[in-house]
């Protein structure tokens, strides 16, 4: 895992979301908007993640699955998928999710660094993790979750 620089201040705010039956926070700040699921328009050439794009208000966003972004098992969304409207790399996305779950504070001795199992890129997107009562979260950190060429737009 990269070095990383606390740019968060703490105690922190995180959303905390489930994807593919395991949870995950996002920090509270770079989300916009919490809304259902929208049918999205293809876009051609586009990695397998990347679900589309959506109008959102007369702005066009990419919509990603965060599942298959991740390296878990891709998702099919439907009627009971939650879009996280967040801010990515300067830019807003939406993100695909299965459910937001709860607001949790955090202070910096809760995060412990994620067991070192890979080089790969979806490493980079593990800020660390958070143990609560029995159940571990994975706190994202997703600035690279665009491809480099939708980052540069």
């Amino acid at each position: 895992m990269r070095p990383r620089e606390d740019r968060h201040a703490f105690p922190a705010e995180l959303v905390s979301i489930r994807v593919g039956g395991q949870m995950f926070a996002l920090d509270i700040m770079t989300v916009r908007e919490i809304r259902g699921w929208t049918s999205s328009t293809p876009l051609p050439h586009a990695p397998a993640y990347v679900l589309g794009m959506i109008n959102l208000r007369g702005a066009v966003l990419p919509v990603l699955d965060l599942s298959g972004r991740l390296g878990l098992a891709p998702r099919t969304p439907d009627a009971s998928s939650v879009i996280i409207v967040a801010e990515l790399g300067g830019r807003a996305v939406g993100l695909v999710v299965d459910a937001v779950c709860d607001i949790i504070t955090i202070t910096p001795d809760q995060v412990q660094p994620a067991p070192a199992l890979s080089n790969s890129m979806e490493v980079d997107f593990v800020r660390g993790v958070i143990t609560l009562g029995d159940e571990i979260v994975t706190l994202l950190d997703l600035d690279m979750a665009l491809p480099e060429t939708a980052q540069a737009a």
